[in-house]
């Protein structure tokens, strides 16, 4: 009878595609941290806490960049073999690589597989899946090569053909994955005054938080009206937060007290693009984040809330759920039957799903700021910040990583994985299936505002 209910539960779970993404990273992860917990991956031949090394496992696999030791100083070559590769994997989703290895078999891709692809590049339909497959393999791999190439230009003259090969090859996948890793010691901040690396991780981080349907659409189709009403709106929202991001930063930190104050004109231009740029997405960093204003930490905590846009190695609520709540605002407010956008309406639908991802997303950063405000002694300021950066899957950090407390570890943790599962997508994993009703009910009225 017990065998009978394992079947059941098995059968049930692997039914579900969210169910088996949201178990895939946690098995990602947990090898991860098994490995990076030995002696063998580390500088001076100790083995790492067991939380610190999971916490590392789940920001890599979750690429998102908050570590609780130094990546450059901590970790041997081994271990960086082995964050690189968790950052890919994490990077491209974990259905990628098992419905790779039957590719490469050239054997027929199931309907179970298809359906699993189809939630993990969160799309809404079956159609062509295994061609956009092939694509997101084909330029992940040619993005990623073409970075390392850019930044090798730097790097080998600097370090040597070998290590600036490596330290290429490193900076270029954590920065199209979207995860904020780096090898350098002091993250870009040494480097902030170099246009070629600049550019090229923002670049990369840019085309990376895109997501592979738009940047298909823009490969295949080449003219924006030809673009479709999602493509056409990631694009728009994208261009809008970077510019009001770094117009914002330049202003607040350019001032006396500010941190660009001293870096020049050019200087402050170019490190407010980076920041605005890797803020929602990346865990990089030109300044120093721990001392600038709290009113440009609030800024950069909006726009990592936001984050990137579905189907990209980023996190956040997405790019196209604020454009939607947006939308739908204004169309409140101008009395609008219905949103439109680009001459397309909204559904009701839509709507709801943008609203519910908002305050899911909401209610989670709530909660575990509220708990680590409560269990760690540091300003609410800092902590909100570090929790945004987590589920957003960002990176960025005021200076507290490495000081919170187990509890805290555990819990900024957890928000990676939720944040890189989608809070939307465990919900509906593990959230119970209403029953198809044949009842409607007469309509309530509720005074609102």
């Amino acid at each position: 009878m017990q065998s009978n209910f394992v079947k059941k539960a098995y059968a049930k779970a692997t039914e579900n595609p969210a169910i088996i993404l949201s178990i895939g990273f946690f098995v990602l992860i947990s090898i991860g941290g098994l490995i990076l917990s030995t002696p063998y991956v580390t500088r001076n031949g100790k083995a790492t806490g067991i939380i610190d090394a999971f916490f590392v496992a789940a920001s890599a696999s979750c690429v998102t960049g908050l570590t609780p030791v130094n990546t450059a100083y901590h970790w041997n070559s081994l271990g960086h073999v082995v964050i690189i590769i968790l950052i890919q994997i994490g990077g491209l989703g974990i259905m990628s690589l098992a419905t790779l290895i039957p590719l490469l078999l050239r054997k027929k891709i199931g309907l179970k597989s298809r359906q699993i692809l189809k939630e993990q590049f969160n799309i809404d339909s079956l159609s062509g899946m295994i061609n956009l497959f092939k694509y997101v393999l084909l330029f992940t791999i040619l993005t990623e090569v073409l970075g390392a190439i850019f930044l090798a230009i730097r790097f080998v003259p600097q370090y040597g053909f070998g290590k600036g090969v490596w330290f290429s090859i490193f900076h270029s996948i954590s920065a199209f994955c979207n995860a904020g890793f780096d090898i350098l010691g002091d993250s870009i901040y040494p480097l902030r005054s170099d246009a070629l690396v600049n550019t090229t991780i923002m670049l990369l981080v840019i085309i990376g938080g895109l997501g592979f349907m738009v940047t298909s659409e823009i490969y295949y189709r080449k003219n924006f009206q030809k673009l479709s009403t999602h493509s056409k709106l990631v694009i728009l929202i994208t261009i809008a937060l970077i510019l009001v991001g770094a117009l914002g930063f330049y202003f607040l930190e350019s001032i006396e007290g500010g941190v660009l104050e001293g870096e020049g004109f050019k200087g402050s231009i170019f490190e407010s693009f980076f920041q605005s740029v890797v803020a929602r997405t990346a865990g990089f960093y030109s300044v120093n984040l721990s001392k600038i204003k709290e009113s440009t930490a609030l800024l950069l905590i909006c726009l990592m809330f936001i984050g990137g846009s579905p189907g990209s190695t980023a996190g956040g609520i997405k790019t196209t759920t604020f454009g939607v709540l947006v939308i739908a605002t204004i169309s409140v407010i101008k009395k609008e039957k219905e949103p439109i956008i680009f001459k397309r309406s909204i559904s009701d639908q839509s709507i709801k799903k943008a609203l519910s991802i908002f305050l899911i997303s909401l209610a989670i950063v709530i909660l575990v700021s509220f708990v680590i405000s409560v269990t760690d002694g540091f300003k609410f300021i800092d902590i909100l910040y570090e929790t945004v950066s987590a589920l957003a899957t960002v990176g960025a950090s005021r200076g507290i990583t490495e000081s919170l407390s187990n509890i805290g570890k555990v819990l900024i943790g957890l928000c990676m994985y939720l944040g890189r599962i989608g809070p939307m997508t465990m919900a509906l994993a593990f959230g119970l299936k209403a029953e198809d009703k044949m009842i409607k009910y007469p309509e309530g009225m509720i005074s609102l505002g």
